[in-house]
């Protein structure tokens, strides 16, 4: 399911910076449209990221190109459902913005498209699954990794943009555009909450 698409808003996560502008998340659901089971924990406190459908899932490369970028071995943090567990996650949001961007994507990949870019970065991969290294050339459809909750996530998602540089401070976002899965040829951007099946 899509959320914090520009096709409903832009910038889409509220912000330019880090090249955010037309950012994308994807967020695996059940069959019931839930990203995990219900309980206590997803109403009161913090969650496992193993409890969620989409932890662990292999993740693909959405371009080719070849790898600029691979960072792994930053933590799988607990996820917030709750609202009560999301305040001290929102009040430690600025520090993690300082940090940089490795405290913001994570465990993540970029791909240049060329050789001047534009620039495809997937953020949010699990610890100890990024199975590319800088200068493997990918092609569509290729493992790089599995869906984690790495970096600046509040629950097991991929987040997907497109810049024009990987000078991160500076960087501009760029329009993504998907082919509908199933369609070859149609273009399209899913909108906040659209269901759909990728597989």
């Amino acid at each position: 399911m899509a959320e914090n698409s520009p096709a409903n808003r832009v910038p889409s996560h509220g912000t330019h910076l880090f090249g955010t502008t037309f950012a994308i998340d994807f967020i695996a659901v059940n069959e019931r449209g839930l990203s995990g089971k219900r309980g206590w924990r997803s109403v009161l406190a913090t969650e496992p990221p193993e409890v969620f459908v989409g932890f662990g899932a292999p993740i693909l490369a959405p371009a080719s190109g070849t790898v600029v970028a691979a960072i792994d071995g930053e933590l799988d943090h607990e996820a917030r459902r709750s609202q009560l567990a999301l305040i001290p996650y929102a009040l430690s949001q600025a520090r993690r913005i300082r940090t940089g961007v490795r405290a913001i994507a994570g465990n993540h990949v970029v791909i240049a498209m060329g050789p001047f870019g534009p620039f495809v970065l997937i953020a949010h991969l699990r610890r100890g699954t990024v199975n590319v290294a800088v200068g493997s050339v990918v092609e569509v459809g290729d493992t790089i990794g599995s869906c984690g909750n790495s970096g600046n996530s509040t629950q097991p998602h991929v987040h997907v943009q497109v810049t024009d540089s990987t000078v991160w401070p500076t960087a501009r976002g760029r329009p993504i555009i998907f082919e509908r899965p199933h369609v070859s040829g149609d273009n399209w951007l899913p909108r906040n909450g659209e269901a759909f099946n990728a597989s």
